[in-house]
């Protein structure tokens, strides 16, 4: 596109609520990445830590936990996914709420958005965002 079908695009209140449409199906794809993970990976790190958990109830200390962790070091590494995973969406979201979208993500939305309305109907996000 040239810069002045751009410009008109940018203030066409439809556009912009397709481009929150697509910001909010960003939100939602994320979020349940992260459930996807909390619902396969940490369930087997933690059955795997289960002895450990035995241990931790009688004898809970933080080197009792430090060397659970160290001697389980695929439990250790699937859950401190998941637990970075959820941490770095709470952060990006927070910032997103508080701060506003950066001009840079706006941007790439925009295009994006510009994109499925030029694929149209064939697009697989045609319909949660233009329709």
């Amino acid at each position: 596109m040239d810069k002045p079908e751009e410009q008109a695009l940018i203030t066409d209140p439809l556009f912009d609520r397709q481009v929150q449409r697509l910001h909010q199906l960003t939100v939602y794809g994320r979020w349940l990445f992260v459930g996807f993970l909390w619902l396969t990976i940490a369930p087997i790190c933690l059955w795997d830590l289960r002895a450990e958990f035995a241990l931790w109830q009688q004898y809970f200390t933080w080197v009792a936990v430090r060397y659970g962790l160290l001697y389980h070091p695929l439990s250790a590494l699937g859950l401190a996914f998941c637990i970075g995973m959820t941490a770095a969406i709470l952060v990006w979201q927070s910032r997103n709420i508080l701060l506003g979208l950066p001009q840079q993500e706006k941007q790439r939305l925009e295009k994006q958005v510009c994109r499925i309305r030029q694929q149209g109907p064939t697009h697989p996000l045609w319909k949660w965002v233009c329709q």
